[in-house]
């Protein structure tokens, strides 16, 4: 899977917004948190949902499940409104 060339990500200090651009089928922003752009930025190449949750827990410590809770939930979100291929 991989981010779709068709949506950019903007960052600022607290918030990372997933912005459609006019080529996309969704017309919107997806707005979160700094979590939300490591995600967005681990997807911008081509991997799979179980190599985002072992980067992701390689820098953060959460308890057992939340992790890969947290990235499905964010990868199933991002297929539904079609920013991700693959």
């Amino acid at each position: 899977m991989k981010l779709k060339k068709d949506f950019i990500v903007h960052e600022t200090k607290n918030e990372t917004m997933l912005v459609a651009t006019g080529s996309a089928n969704f017309s919107g922003l997806v707005k979160g948190n700094k979590m939300l752009g490591e995600i967005l930025s681990l997807i911008k190449n081509d991997t799979t949902e179980a190599e985002v949750v072992s980067k992701m827990r390689e820098k953060y410590d959460a308890p057992q499940g939340k992790i890969e809770t947290d990235v499905h939930k964010v990868i199933t979100e991002l297929k539904k409104i079609g920013a991700i291929e693959g």
